[in-house]
């Protein structure tokens, strides 16, 4: 068994983090990602948002690859916490840990080793892929605001050019 883990500071508040955490697939960086299923999400005594996802890939591998399952040798469990910065409200960190272990081969901790380097390199894929759902949901906002005061000027300026 191998444990990898990583830190990182957003520069977005909490609010802003963790919702584009749950709007980030699909994405340009991992266009591996096909799909995401929630298998359970609940909110313990504490109020802390438990969500355990499923994620669907497509990599690209030889069909008689594909109809091998790995599933009884090799396993990855992937947390991400996120949290509000404890001295800045406007920032959020994320706390990742990836347990991997890889049963029934030989070398299974120079491949438990691999995976984690391979994890390690894709976490940076991840945190980009967080900054363009944020910008896109940033985005999103400007336009409905920029969209809102025109509906709401229209019938304004309609009310005022009607008195003259």
């Amino acid at each position: 068994m191998k444990i990898w883990t990583s830190e990182h500071v957003f520069d977005h508040p909490w609010e802003t983090v963790t919702t584009a955490a749950m709007q980030k697939y699909p994405n340009p960086m991992n266009p591996s990602v096909v799909g995401v299923d929630v298998l359970d999400r609940h909110i313990d005594p504490s109020g802390k948002l438990h969500s355990h996802r499923l994620l669907s890939t497509e990599w690209g591998l030889p069909s008689i690859v594909k109809s091998i399952s790995f599933t009884n040798m090799v396993s990855v469990d992937e947390r991400l916490i996120y949290k509000p910065h404890p001295q800045d409200p406007e920032k959020t960190v994320l706390t990742q840990e990836a347990i991997i272990t890889v049963k029934g081969v030989s070398l299974s901790s120079y491949l438990e080793g691999l995976m984690a380097s391979t994890i390690s390199s894709n976490a940076s894929k991840g945190r980009e892929a967080m900054e363009w759902v944020i910008h896109k949901l940033n985005a999103e906002i400007e336009e409905l605001t920029a969209s809102a005061r025109g509906t709401i000027r229209t019938p304004m300026a309609a009310a005022a050019f009607a008195e003259k």
